[in-house]
This record gives structure tokens, sequence and C-alpha cells, in this order.
């Protein structure tokens, strides 16, 4: 028979979750930014050529390319303004993935034709 030993936590240091909030919510805007850049990318001529890095694969070379740097740069702006804070991650995870389901919704051919700018 083992006996084991309860932990207090009052001896353990509290983690700042900030860097975690920061990371969690860049992602949610990261996917929203993959939308909106695909949308864009269907409504205008202008802006698939401009997102047409790599011509082979068209417009969706920099709608992903972008996507990505929007993402980052999101994340170094939360992450340095979050780190060493507690923040609410309840709130945190129900924005991006309210930002997550946007995207998906834009992105779903019968929804993201709604986008669509007739002619």
């Amino acid at each position: 028979m083992s006996t084991q030993t309860a932990v207090s936590q009052d001896n353990v240091p509290a983690i700042p979750n900030g860097s975690a909030a920061a990371a969690i919510l860049s992602a949610g805007i990261g996917s929203l930014a993959v939308a909106l850049f695909t949308i864009v990318a269907d409504q205008s001529a202008t802006a698939k050529n401009l997102l047409s890095i790599y011509k082979p694969t068209g417009a969706l070379s920099g709608v992903t390319t972008f996507a990505i740097l929007t993402w980052f740069a999101v994340w170094v702006i939360l992450e340095w303004r979050w780190r060493g804070r507690d923040i609410s991650l309840k709130r945190i995870n129900t924005i991006a993935f309210t930002l997550l389901v946007l995207s998906l919704l834009a992105t779903f051919p019968p929804l993201g034709d709604l986008f669509r700018m007739h002619a």
C-alpha cells in the first residue's frame, strides 16, 4: 500500500497565460484572413493578379502567403502586449472559435457566393 501526499496549490507559482491567449486569438484572426483574402481574390481580377505570386497555383499562393503574414504579425503584436499577463481564456477561445466558424462559412461555396458582386 502506498500513501500519496497532497500537493498544496499555494506553493505553485502562477504561470501567466498571455502568450497562449495570443497564439489562440492570432490563429482565429489568421483563419479569417484566409477567408477574406479568398473573397477579395474571387471578386477582383486586379486582386487576383496581385495575389498570384506563383503562377501555377494562381491567387492561392498570395492568399495563403498574406494570410500567414497577417497571422504572424498579429501573433507578434499580441505576444508583445500580453506576455506576462493573465487573459480570460474563455473569452479568447470563444472569439477565436467564432472567427474560425465565420472563416469556414465565408469560404463554403454556397455561402461564399453571397459575397459575389454582380456586374
